[in-house]
């Protein structure tokens, strides 16, 4: 694959093209990226890779976070780093959908919306160019129906599906007090009643509806005979399967078998979070790689114990009562007295290695994602329609900034 010089979205033969050159690559590099540094002390390609991998353990964590979003940028690194960087780059590369100017709404419209959540509505609703004018929007796991009342505010019917009925009552007032005509359903969209709401009429849009949620929408949307639909996906790992099921006929003749753990890769990427947010994960990750040393001993055995997610509280303990809270948790023997701040200290250590290396693993995670839109893209085109895929928003507005537009001729 070359680079062009004006990136434009996907489309036709080139969604095959792409799938095909990305699954070359996953499938050739999984020894690098399927590998959790969390979980692992010495990742398997340590030995193939000796100089990259302790390249990597003797940075800094503020030097990992520094690179956390953009690690193809990371040019100094051993081999085989620049060389996968380059290539990941490439072939992660991708256009953005074109965009008619934005409609001008009254300021009521914003209200109760984040605001990066209300950008994000309006460059999903800006990318909507359809050969047909839609006349139903259908607005799937819609919320309050922010997206959907944006879409119909010029007089098109909306239909919101929603499973909380509290976001349904919310929804149906706010739609009333901005004189949207609006009906909010409360709907299970796994539920088999679900096809019964999704008819030919409908254009269904779906922004950063999770897993297996976007993909209920495909097969009705499919089935129902929808000329047109908008997909942003979102949480891949979203799943009640328990890896992942391949909707194309590509994906399908893949020998990519991918795990939960491995379809979480794309949502590891993260936009800015506050001071305090980031020092409460980061001192939890630390000790939790710190108990996980003393698992190991207590155990006798050299492997990662799962453990679960803990209430914020618990952060409050000594680390010493927090350990043997958790060993206790988990039915491990009762830890005996140590030098608890060496070992706090050491799990503070390892979280800059996981760190660190994990920028590895993230060379991969837009190829991933973008291998996973693909199949959906594919997936739709086997059911006669013709698909762009591209961007629809920049990616500190949100990293999922891949839309899916697909209409019948």
């Amino acid at each position: 694959m070359t680079r062009t010089h004006s990136l434009q979205p996907l489309s036709g033969d080139a969604l095959l093209q792409r799938f095909q050159a990305l699954d070359a690559l996953l499938c050739a590099h999984q020894a690098l990226w399927k590998p959790r540094p969390f979980t692992h002390r010495l990742l398997p390609w340590e030995s193939q890779y000796p100089e990259l991998g302790n390249w990597l353990r003797g940075r800094t964590l503020e030097q990992a976070e520094a690179a956390h979003n953009q690690p193809t940028a990371l040019q100094a690194a051993p081999a085989p780093f620049p060389e996968l960087a380059a290539q990941t780059a490439l072939l992660s590369e991708i256009g953005d959908l074109p965009q008619h100017a934005s409609r001008q709404l009254p300021s009521r419209f914003s209200v109760d919306v984040p605001g990066r959540k209300w950008q994000q509505i309006r460059a999903f609703s800006d990318s909507l160019q359809f050969q047909r004018i839609p006349r139903h929007w259908l607005d799937w796991c819609a919320g309050k129906g922010h997206l959907g009342r944006v879409l119909a505010h010029d007089g098109q019917a909306l239909t919101c599906l929603e499973y909380d009925p509290a976001l349904v009552a919310s929804g149906s007032d706010l739609s009333q007090r901005l004189g949207i005509t609006a009906q909010h359903i409360e709907q299970d969209v796994l539920a088999d009643t679900a096809s019964e709401r999704v008819l030919a009429t409908h254009t269904p849009v779906a922004l950063h509806a999770c897993g297996g949620l976007h993909v209920r929408l495909m097969h009705l949307a499919s089935a129902a005979g929808c000329q047109q639909l908008a997909i942003a996906p979102c949480c891949y790992n979203r799943t009640a399967a328990g890896s992942y099921r391949a909707l194309s006929t590509a994906a399908q003749s893949s020998p990519l078998d991918l795990s939960l753990d491995d379809l979480a890769l794309p949502m590891s990427e993260t936009v800015t979070a506050g001071n305090r947010v980031r020092q409460q994960r980061d001192q939890s990750m630390a000790r939790r790689l710190a108990f996980d040393l003393l698992q190991r001993e207590l155990r006798g055995v050299d492997d990662y114990l799962p453990t679960p997610s803990l209430p914020p509280a618990w952060l409050k303990k000594s680390f010493a009562t927090y350990c043997r809270d958790l060993a206790a948790l988990k039915g491990l023997p009762p830890p005996e007295e140590r030098d608890w701040q060496a070992l706090e200290a050491a799990g503070w250590q390892r979280l800059a290695e996981v760190r660190n290396l994990e920028l590895l693993r993230g060379l991969f995670r837009r190829p991933l994602e973008l291998w996973l839109v693909l199949d959906r893209a594919l997936y739709l085109q086997e059911q006669g329609y013709s698909v762009r895929l591209g961007q629809f928003c920049p990616a500190h507005l949100t990293p999922r900034n891949l839309l899916l537009l697909a209409e019948r001729a």
